[in-house]
């Protein structure tokens, strides 16, 4: 079940869910906006000839309040907000419409399992034919949250845990059989 400001309200009141730091102005009927935090991930081009599932990826890290995002072009970038979701709550990453209108998608997999605390690194894709200035602070995405039917027996505790920074792919972790 989507859960209704009114319930979002309750439970970021009685400490259930945690946002921070968070205004009363992002909370929406039906989903809370998140602004894109100042700190930034691009590929490191020149030290890698094709990206592999098992070697680790170089990124750029690099922190400011305007970024430009070159037409056609990919870059991580962090959740100025700080999220704690509790055990029987997921939730699901929007971009707005009035971004996706713009011609740059926000992705981060789409979905943040229940357990998850930290910021949430967004993957965002301009694929217009002209660069998009964004500032840090502005509302640039939504979380939609679920409650589940019971709490997870195994609540998220992997390898994202606690970021604090827009985080490149892990994969490499990834024990796989």
């Amino acid at each position: 079940m989507i859960l209704s400001d009114k319930t979002i309200i309750e439970l970021l009141n009685n400490g259930e869910l945690q946002i921070d730091p968070i205004d009363q102005e992002q909370i929406q009927p039906a989903s809370v906006d998140i602004r894109l935090g100042n700190h930034f991930l691009k590929l490191d081009e020149n030290k890698i000839e094709a990206m592999t599932m098992t070697d680790e990826i170089k990124y750029i890290s690099f922190e400011c309040n305007e970024v430009i995002i070159p037409p056609n072009s990919f870059l991580l970038a962090t959740t100025k907000e700080y999220i704690k979701l509790p055990k029987n709550l997921t939730a699901f990453v929007e971009g707005r419409s009035s971004i996706g209108r713009m011609g740059l998608f926000i992705q981060n997999a789409g979905w943040v399992d229940p357990g998850f605390e930290g910021e949430i690194t967004l993957e965002l894709f301009n694929a217009n034919r002209l660069p998009i200035k964004l500032e840090a602070g502005r509302r640039i995405c939504q979380l939609v949250f679920a409650s589940m039917d019971q709490e997870a027996s195994n609540p998220y505790s992997g390898k994202y845990q606690g970021q604090r920074s827009s985080t490149g792919s892990r994969i490499f972790l990834d024990i796989d059989k």
